[in-house]
């Protein structure tokens, strides 16, 4: 008898919920990702989807219908958090695999190289990211993203839309130079000419190819640009000025692609007008970081989700730069500054979850609690974008709970007992 009343427990612990078809998690407050709290909310997770999400004062429910319910008074639910344009899962501590030889490699696909199995992954899901946009770099073309899940057993099983889209390196007008820390002497890039006519031959051979009903032979890197003319895919140029921004436009416009998105976007806020009219969205860079003129503001790159917000402006926010697939756990903490430099909390939580959604093309799966998409979804004790209260106690994926713990943990448990130190 004693053994059967353990296996009661175990079978209804949180952590196997993954093997119930229906959970329920009560009394917590919800934050939508559509600007939307739920105070006191009731979320039905049914065969990986969100089932219903509701306020507990408004419905009744029969509980005897959930295989597990899970009180989570005083806590918070947001939607899985993303981290667009990242090297996540492409780097390890032993081994990159996020750049490939040569300037032009639209058919590169950046989601066979994803490892799985990354340390880093475990430590940034454990704060909240259940999705990055894995991300190829360098050369002119860099090769194709995909969106992934951070928790699965191989790329295969991670994979939630594959060949999301192209990344191209737009040439720049101005080359910076200039220590970390100081203000960057800039000057004109001797090559951007010729720079632009390399990029203006290819996408014309491209589009020929594209336009060509009989191919006798395959060109893999012109069969890689096929999306990008017919609209299937989105085309992520990155780019920071505003006159390569311009440029980029115009570019885009010449050769009727259908889908631009543009990434790092710092002078963006100068031209929003022109970025509204062309439906243009922005993949801000990472906010924590210094503005480029020694005249402007100390504070500008803060300000720029506010800036874009206000004049209406679809954007996300993203962290590409040194050390970013380990810091991509940090998103949240991004948004946490967006917030306290003219964004709502609920403004700035949709700058990493519906937004990104939105410009990656995959709203209708993730990025918002809403009825019908996948239950991917975090638990954190306080607020998700605050760093002192910040501390995911549950996530879900597709309705399966993942695990949290990492090696980071076991390290700090293993010499918190060694010392003596009390949690």
């Amino acid at each position: 008898m004693k053994h059967f009343f353990l296996f009661l427990i175990i079978t209804t612990s949180p952590l196997l919920a993954q093997n119930k078809k229906r959970i329920l998690l009560k009394n917590a407050t919800a934050h939508i990702g559509n600007g939307q709290i739920i105070e006191n909310s009731l979320l039905a997770i049914k065969d990986g989807k969100i089932d219903m999400i509701s306020d507990a004062r408004l419905v009744r429910i029969d509980m005897s219908q959930f295989d597990t319910t899970i009180d989570l008074s005083g806590k918070h639910i947001y939607p899985g958090l993303i981290a667009p344009n990242c090297i996540l899962g492409l780097q390890d501590r032993q081994t990159s695999d996020y750049a490939e030889v040569g300037d032009y490699n639209p058919h590169i696909r950046s989601l066979i190289a994803y490892n799985a199995e990354s340390k880093i992954l475990e430590t940034v899901k454990a704060n909240g990211v259940l999705y990055t946009q894995s991300t190829p770099r360098y050369g002119v073309i860099s090769g194709m993203s995909s969106i992934m899940a951070t928790d699965g057993w191989n790329w295969e099983d991670a994979v939630l839309k594959a060949d999301d889209g192209v990344h191209m390196n737009f040439p720049n007008s101005i080359q910076k130079h200039g220590w970390w820390a100081e203000p960057q002497p800039s000057e004109k890039n001797s090559k951007y000419t010729e720079q632009l006519n390399d990029l203006t031959a290819f996408f014309e051979n491209a589009l020929a190819y594209y336009n060509t009903k009989n191919v006798t032979e395959k060109n893999l890197r012109f069969e890689g640009m096929k999306g990008i003319f017919d609209g299937t895919k989105n085309l992520y140029i990155h780019t920071d000025y505003v006159k390569d921004i311009i440029s980029a436009i115009n570019f885009c416009k010449h050769f009727n692609i259908k889908k631009m998105v543009l990434v790092g976007g710092k002078d963006s806020y100068k031209i929003t007008k022109l970025l509204r009219e062309n439906k243009i969205p922005v993949m801000l860079n990472r906010l924590h970081d210094l503005p480029d003129l020694p005249e402007a503001e100390t504070d500008l790159i803060y300000k720029l989700p506010y800036l874009l917000q206000k004049d209406s402006v679809m954007f996300c926010l993203q962290n590409q730069g040194d050390m970013e697939a380990m810091n991509a756990r940090n998103i949240a903490f991004l948004a946490g500054t967006a917030a306290a430099y003219g964004l709502t909390k609920e403004q700035a939580l949709q700058s990493i979850t519906l937004s990104s959604a939105k410009i990656l093309g995959v709203d209708q799966w993730i990025g918002s609690i809403e009825t019908g998409k996948l239950a991917s979804i975090v638990v954190s004790e306080g607020d998700i974008l605050d760093m002192k209260t910040n501390r995911i106690i549950l996530a879900f994926i597709n309705g399966r709970s993942i695990s949290l713990t990492n090696f980071q943990n076991d390290l700090h448990k293993k010499y918190s007992n060694k010392l003596g130190i009390k949690e």
